[in-house]
C-alpha cells in the first residue's frame, strides 16, 4: 500500500512532462514557406511601339476665293453639302465688270475708226509721193518737194502702225474684262464638302487688298493624320511601318494605315522661331487613312501607335520579373527594367533557395540576336515544386516595359517572381496589375 503514492507521484510527473512537451510544441515558431507575388508564363501577342498624339485633317482642302471685287448676290450651296469640280459655288454682283467690257468693246471701236482714218491718209501720202517721183525723174518738181512726199508717207505709215497696236493693247483689255466678269461666278476647282463658308450672301468682297475667301472645300473621303513624334522616338520611326490609331470619341475601333511621311524639321521652323533648349521638340509624322462612312472629321484628336516590332504568339512574362544579367547589352532596345525594379529584384534573389545559378546555353544565331541587340540575356526567378525561387538564365527578345517576350529559358505555366511578398505589397501589386495588361497586336510583322 506504501508504493501507491509514488505510482501516483510518477503518473503526476510524466503527464505534467507531456502537458508541456505540447505547449512547448504549439507555441514554438513554425518555419513558414517563402511568399511571393507571381505570374503565370503564358504565351500572347507583344509589340513594341511608338505613342503619339496627332491631328485630323482633310486630304486635300481648298479655300476658294473671288478674284475680282463686288456683292456677293447668290450663294448656291451650303455647309455640308457635297458638291462636283465646276459646280457653281457663289455669283457676285457683275456690274463692274460688265460695264469694263462695254468700255473696252467701245475703245476698240473707236481705234478701228481712226485706223480707218489714217489708212486713208496713208493712201494719199503714197499717191503723193507717186506723183512727186514721177515728176522729179522729168525734173518738173525740185529734191525737196520730192523728199517731203516721201516723209509725209512715212509718217501715215507709222501712224497706222501705232493704230494697230493700241487696238491689240485694246483687245486685251477687253479680254481681261471678259474675264474678269467669268471670275463673278465662282465655281468649284474639286469635288468635296463646303466645310466653311466664309462670305455670306450679300456681303462686299474687296479682292484689291487681299484674296478674299468665299467657301472652303475638303476631301473628307480619305483623312491625314498628323502625328506628333517626340525627338526621343523619331529615330525608331521610319517610313513604310504599320501605324493604328483611335479616336477619343470611339476608342474601342482601331484603325490601320501605314506612315507615309516623317517631316524632316519640326513645326517651330515654319514661323522661323528656334525652339526653346528646354522645350521638348517633336517632328510630324504623316499617314492617309480611308473615311468611306464619314465618321472621322477635321481637327479631332487621334491616340496613334507606331508598331516599331511585334511578335504574334509568343511566350511572356511580366517585365517587372525580369532581372538584368551583366551579360546584357546596354543600349539594347530589348533593356529589361529600370534600374530600381533591378536592384530591387536583385536583392530579393539573395534569398533563393538555390545558390546555383545555372548558364543558359545559345545558338550560334541566338548569340547573334544579342549581338545585334534584338535579344538580351536576363535572369528571373522561377517557383518549384517545393515553394522555393530559383534563379533561372533566359533569353528575351521584344520587351515594351508591360510585358517581355521570353526566346529560350522559360515553358508555358511557369511561374515567375514578381516581388517578394515581405516587400512593400503595394507596389508590387501595382506592378502585377500593369503587367498583366497585354497590349493589342498588329498586323504580323516578324522578327
Amino acid at each position: 500500500m506504501r508504493k501507491l503514492p509514488w505510482l501516483k507521484f510518477i503518473l503526476l510527473t510524466v503527464l505534467a512532462i507531456g502537458i508541456g512537451y505540447a505547449a512547448w510544441q504549439s507555441l514554438k515558431p513554425k518555419q513558414k514557406k517563402p511568399e511571393y507575388i507571381t505570374a503565370t508564363v503564358t504565351r500572347g501577342d507583344i509589340e513594341d511601339s511608338v505613342l503619339a498624339t496627332g491631328t485630323l485633317d482633310a486630304s486635300k482642302m481648298v479655300s476658294v476665293g473671288a478674284q475680282v471685287s463686288g456683292q456677293v448676290k447668290k450663294m448656291y450651296v451650303s455647309l455640308g453639302q457635297q458638291v462636283q469640280q465646276g459646280q457653281p459655288i457663289a455669283q457676285i454682283d457683275s456690274t463692274t465688270q460688265q460695264n469694263a467690257l462695254k468700255t473696252a468693246d467701245a475703245n476698240i471701236s473707236n481705234l478701228n475708226a481712226q485706223r480707218l482714218q489714217q489708212i486713208a491718209n496713208r493712201q494719199k501720202a503714197a499717191q503723193e509721193l507717186q506723183r512727186q517721183k514721177n515728176m522729179y525723174a522729168q525734173d518738173a518738181t525740185s529734191r525737196s518737194e520730192y523728199e517731203a512726199a516721201q516723209a509725209a508717207f512715212a509718217t501715215a505709215k507709222a501712224q497706222v502702225d501705232a493704230i494697230d497696236a493700241q487696238i491689240r493693247s485694246a483687245k486685251v483689255t477687253r479680254d481681261t474684262a471678259a474675264t474678269n466678269i467669268g471670275y463673278t461666278r465662282i465655281l468649284a476647282p474639286m469635288n468635296g464638302t463646303v466645310v466653311a463658308i466664309v462670305t455670306e450672301e450679300g456681303q462686299t468682297v474687296n479682292a484689291n487688298q487681299s484674296a478674299p475667301t468665299i467657301v472652303k472645300l475638303a476631301r473628307l473621303d480619305q483623312m491625314t493624320i498628323k502625328a506628333q513624334i517626340s525627338e526621343a522616338d523619331v529615330m525608331k520611326v521610319q517610313q513604310g511601318q504599320t501605324v493604328y490609331f483611335t479616336a477619343l470619341g470611339d476608342n474601342k475601333t482601331k484603325r490601320y494605315a501605314t506612315l507615309r511621311q516623317i517631316e524632316p524639321a519640326p513645326e517651330s521652323i515654319k514661323t522661323d522661331t528656334s525652339s526653346s533648349s528646354n522645350s521638348a521638340v517633336y517632328y510630324n509624322a504623316l499617314f492617309d487613312v480611308p473615311n468611306p462612312d464619314g465618321k472621322l472629321r477635321i481637327d479631332m484628336t487621334a491616340q496613334v501607335t507606331i508598331i516599331v516590332d511585334q511578335a504574334k504568339n509568343a511566350l511572356l512574362i511580366p517585365a517587372s520579373a525580369l532581372q538584368v544579367s551583366k551579360k546584357s547589352k546596354r543600349g539594347s532596345k530589348t533593356t529589361a527594367t529600370d534600374s530600381t525594379d533591378s536592384n530591387t529584384n536583385l536583392a530579393s534573389a539573395k534569398n533563393a533557395s538555390s545558390a546555383s545559378r545555372p548558364r543558359l546555353s545559345l545558338t550560334d544565331q541566338e548569340k547573334a540576336w544579342v549581338e545585334q541587340g534584338k535579344a538580351s540575356r536576363a535572369m528571373v526567378r522561377v517557383v518549384q515544386a517545393d515553394g522555393q525561387a530559383q534563379l533561372t538564365p533566359i533569353l528575351v527578345g521584344l520587351n515594351n516595359r508591360v510585358d517581355a517576350q521570353v526566346l529560350k529559358g522559360l515553358k508555358e505555366g511557369d511561374q515567375v517572381v514578381i516581388a517578394d511578398a515581405a516587400d512593400n505589397s503595394n507596389d508590387a501589386a501595382k506592378r502585377s496589375s500593369s503587367s498583366s495588361r497585354r497590349m493589342a497586336g498588329g498586323p504580323p510583322m516578324g522578327m
